[in-house]
């Protein structure tokens, strides 16, 4: 297997919770493994087209507005011994919310994301 050069530009934290999807969506039965200011990793029963954009929603706290970002699938790899799949995906744009929370979150909340 060639090895990849690491392209992630931001740290990331380890978060291991479920995603809210439709039942029967590619979201069904899917939980995030990471995420960084930049983008969100994630394992799924499903395999998402390359490119793929996706909207999501963060809830950073639970009495206040989610931010809501716009993601491009990056990568998707199928897991050794498993019939599930590791996808990356980069921010590519702020819907509503903002980044500066987002980054805020994630440098100082370490109780809900622990880092690597």
């Amino acid at each position: 297997m060639k090895n990849s050069k690491e392209q992630r530009k931001a740290k990331r934290y380890n978060c291991t919770v479920p995603v809210d999807g439709k039942l029967g969506s590619a979201f069904d039965h899917t939980r995030t493994v990471d995420i960084s200011r930049n983008g969100i990793g994630f394992i799924s029963d499903s395999a998402l087209p390359i490119n793929e954009k996706i909207a999501v929603e963060i809830a950073l706290s639970p009495e206040g507005e989610p931010v809501v970002v716009m993601g491009v699938v990056k990568w998707v790899r199928k897991l050794t011994d498993s019939d599930q799949y590791r996808i990356g995906m980069t921010f590519s744009e702020v819907l509503s919310g903002s980044q500066t929370r987002l980054n805020q979150y994630l440098r100082v909340d370490k109780s809900l994301v622990s880092s690597d």
